[in-house]
């Protein structure tokens, strides 16, 4: 315990799993299941399943303003609100006051964050696709940032585990780009939608449009205190019946039921303390959000799954003669690499036709268009290296296309109950590659309400990115076209297109097979601090174009189960 000369001990636990979000959710039910006393770290508010989630259940006409913040409001979540969507009344209580929680940027990066159990898990959008083999091998193929220390084939068990625990719906296509999985029946396609898979197959040699996969349950397996999606599409606000998956509703509740989880809530972790003699960390450094009181606890295994830049900068604050620059950054990769998809790209069109369908329920998913560039010699792109896919949806306008100024009377009455017409798009997600200058740093000269360095971003999208933008909107324009649609608009705002607005973030503690060149191993574990693991966004290598949370699960289930075989090992041949 040699950094920690002043903080008491208040407890010692066989693992520490730091964030309750998508990755530490997982870290907890594999750790717990496999027998090892946990403590539970979340630095923002107890968050009950079902029971606070304060807007699961109001309709729109509940909401004050119709939904809009105040000024006042807007003021305290200026840069929460940048999407435009995380804060509006039925889910701003899920993101941080940017007062409270300041950060600056010496150039734009849109940092989304909540502070609660369950993390953004609550809020995730829960498309759920596996990364591919040639995603695992282009760093290596094209010569950008570092290899991935593991292939394919490494975490192909492990997403089968993830995908079956948490419920993914979708269909197997056989692609080499977007491999199968253990999906559950797709959510079905509305006729529209329909309609646009068989013309943009017909019309642009074979090109492919799938179901969305999205991790939210259907069919008629049984999944352990949780039921079938019902169709509100109000996921954000959380799911009282569990039909999507979060850590709230599935794996701590799982960690729970083992009885070897401690959940400690309002628990700010800033410092992985190291041991000189032993050359391992010995615990977690505290701070109580209610009483500012700093506190200590010991554990044998660490699991950092704070979130991408979190925990970075937990790596970052913990210094000590050994490392000075921060707990296992002897390749000063820790902090740089910084990756995020480019979107707020994409085409939307009229549809002239099936006016005499509509449909029932609100389907949480629509479409998804799986990566079609630089797949191999026909599909090259000569601007640019990697990829993108799209996701989408039709649906019919209503009502709010009215305007009362031109309509009154019986012809008003009736449009307000007739359904308006078909409108569909897609909206693209493009691979940002790992540049080293993208990085975060310390900034100790602005410190946060509990005396803590806040982070600045330094982080651009360059050429590849900007390449890539303008391909991605021409080919949504081109694919709505060639439907036969009408009034096709591509849109594309270089100040709405931001790193970070994607809320993908990864890549600050990168994995790597060359600890000159990474900071985790093949196991995720720190190359020169093997007890230590980060599982969460930071140490992801490449970005692929896929969103990526399925990796994060699956990576952390691979992790835990080994630290835990690891531990087991150790205590049996102690014994």
């Amino acid at each position: 315990m040699n950094n920690n000369t002043s903080d008491e001990v208040l407890g010692r636990f066989d693992a520490i799993v730091i964030g309750t979000g998508i990755s530490g959710g997982w870290a907890a039910k594999e750790l717990c299941e496999n027998g090892l006393k946990t403590l539970v770290l979340e630095r923002g508010r107890m968050v009950r399943h079902v029971i606070d989630y304060p807007t699961m259940n109001m309709e729109n006409w509940d909401f004050e303003h119709r939904d809009k913040l105040s000024a006042e409001e807007l003021k305290r979540q200026e840069k929460q609100s940048r999407t435009g969507y995380t804060t509006a009344k039925e889910f701003k209580h899920w993101f941080v006051d940017d007062i409270e929680h300041p950060y600056t940027e010496t150039k734009r990066f849109d940092w989304m964050r909540g502070y609660h159990v369950g993390g953004r898990s609550i809020t995730w959008g829960r498309h759920s696709y596996r990364l591919s083999e040639m995603d695992f091998a282009a760093n290596k193929k094209d010569g950008h940032g570092v290899d991935w220390p593991i292939r394919y084939n490494d975490l192909a068990p492990w997403y089968d585990k993830v995908e079956q625990y948490i419920g993914v719906s979708g269909k197997n296509l056989g692609l080499e780009q977007l491999p199968d999985g253990k999906l559950t029946e797709p959510m079905e396609f509305n006729c529209v939608e329909a309609d646009l898979v068989n013309r943009v197959a017909e019309n642009m040699d074979g090109r492919v449009i799938t179901h969305g996969r999205i991790a939210h349950i259907t069919g008629d397996k049984i999944y352990e205190g949780r039921g079938k999606c019902q169709f509100r599409d109000r996921c954000m606000r959380g799911c009282p019946f569990g039909g999507y998956f979060s850590s709230n509703a599935s794996t701590l509740p799982a960690a729970t039921r083992s009885g070897n989880m401690t959940l400690r809530p309002n628990s700010i972790a800033y410092e992985i303390v190291y041991d000189e003699k032993t050359k391992l960390a010995s615990g977690v450094k505290v701070i109580d959000t209610l009483t500012k009181e700093k506190l200590f606890f010991e554990a044998k295994i660490i699991f950092c799954c704070a979130s991408t830049i979190a925990s970075a900068s937990i790596l970052m604050q913990s210094k000590s003669d050994r490392f000075p620059n921060g707990l296992g950054n002897d390749s000063g990769e820790l902090g740089h690499n910084i990756m995020d998809h480019t979107m707020s790209i994409g085409a939307s069109a009229i549809v002239n036709e099936h006016e005499d369908k509509y449909y029932k329920g609100r389907k949480p998913g629509g479409f998804y268009i799986p990566r079609f560039r630089n797949l191999d010699e026909k599909s090259r792109h000569k601007d640019y290296i990697r990829g993108y896919g799209y996701q989408g949806s039709a649906s019919r306008m209503n009502w709010r296309s009215a305007v009362a100024e031109l309509s009154f009377g019986k012809e008003l009455k009736e449009s307000l109950v007739k359904p308006g017409k078909w409108r569909v798009g897609m909206s693209a997600f493009g691979e940002c590659l790992p540049y080293h200058e993208n990085k975060i740093t310390l900034n100790y000269d602005k410190l946060d309400a509990w005396g803590l360095p806040t982070i600045d971003f330094d982080v651009e999208f360059k050429d590849n990115e900007k390449a890539m933008q303008k391909d991605m909107m021409e080919e949504a324009v081109a694919m709505l076209e060639a439907a036969g649609y009408d009034e096709v608009t591509g849109y594309f705002n270089e100040n709405d297109s931001f790193p970070g607005i994607g809320i993908h973030e990864m890549g600050t503690a990168r994995m790597g097979r060359d600890p000159k060149t990474s900071v985790l191993n093949e196991y995720n574990q720190i190359h020169t601090v093997q007890n230590v693991y980060v599982t969460d966004g930071a140490c992801m290598t490449s970005s692929g174009c896929q969103n990526p949370s399925l990796t994060y699960m699956a990576l952390t289930a691979r992790a835990a189960n080994h630290a835990a075989r690891e531990f087991l090992k150790e205590k049996k041949s102690t014994n």
